[in-house]
């Protein structure tokens, strides 16, 4: 029975060892000022100095964050748009529709690449933003399309029937209470499509241009010929801003969440 017990604390211990020890090692060596990472030669913040000095990776940076921000904007609007579209105009062709517009994350990314690049050539478009945009957006639309739809499947429309029936228009009842309802759906969309374009490879290696470079590829480029340590004080600024992301949307949770609770007590 102990052993038993013991079981589940064991392979939480092997699984939090498995995932953080690589992170842990990425973050201490960062500050490493030898430029062999496996060889600690001190303690030095040389590398960062060089991080953000390093215009081609600034370059890369603002492109991804361009690119990652012009994805999210068109895959909210073409998802949500989609999701509430199959909600109110039901037929019996929505499985159908619904199932097509999971393939693009069902595809391999290899598969899709090969894919955006012979239907880019064929329409004689520059290979560059534009394509980049395309194409990250294409894969972005399912996971906004996903979030949406599942929480338009657990609303209830009661509220929207009442406000109708009260006078309000189509347009005033979507923006006073549908998308208040939708907007923890159409954020986690954001977030997750927003984290995928920014971290694609594959993808973006197909259809990027000669002149535009995201940070995904520049560091895949630079490992080509081994880890420096630059590329890890950049993984380690990266996980920094992740988890100041994280903390400011769980505190904004938080805070909205006692908001709603002080709203519910004033109405009893």
């Amino acid at each position: 029975m102990k052993i038993k017990s013991k079981a589940p604390w064991i392979y939480m211990a092997v699984i939090m060892v498995i995932t953080y020890i690589p992170i842990v090692l990425t973050v201490v060596y960062s500050f490493n000022e030898s430029k062999i990472t496996s060889i600690w030669g001190g303690f030095s913040l040389t590398w960062y100095e060089q991080l953000f000095r390093d215009r081609d990776l600034a370059e890369a940076l603002r492109n991804s964050l361009v690119l990652a921000g012009l994805s999210c904007l068109s895959a909210v609007v073409i998802g949500t748009t989609g999701a509430i579209g199959m909600d109110r105009w039901k037929n019996r062709f929505n499985s159908v529709v619904s199932y097509f517009s999971l393939i693009p994350i069902m595809i391999p990314e290899i598969i899709l690449g090969m894919v955006f690049l012979a239907a880019f050539s064929l329409m004689n478009l520059p290979f560059g933003m534009l394509t980049l945009v395309i194409a990250h957006t294409t894969f972005c639309v399912p996971y906004v399309f996903m979030t949406v739809r599942a929480r338009l499947a657990g609303m209830d429309h009661s509220t929207e029937e009442a406000a109708r029936d009260l006078g309000a228009t189509g347009l005033r009842t979507f923006w006073d209470i549908t998308l208040p309802a939708l907007l923890p759906a159409i954020w986690s969309g954001v977030l997750l499509s927003f984290a995928m374009s920014f971290d694609d490879v594959v993808i973006s290696i197909f259809v990027t241009g000669a002149t535009v470079n995201t940070l995904p590829i520049k560091i895949y480029t630079r490992m080509k010929t081994g880890v420096t340590p630059e590329i890890n004080a950049l993984a380690t600024v990266l996980l920094a801003a992740t988890i100041a992301i994280l903390l400011l949307a769980g505190a904004l949770g938080s805070q909205r969440g006692r908001a709603g609770k002080k709203e519910e007590e004033l109405r009893r």
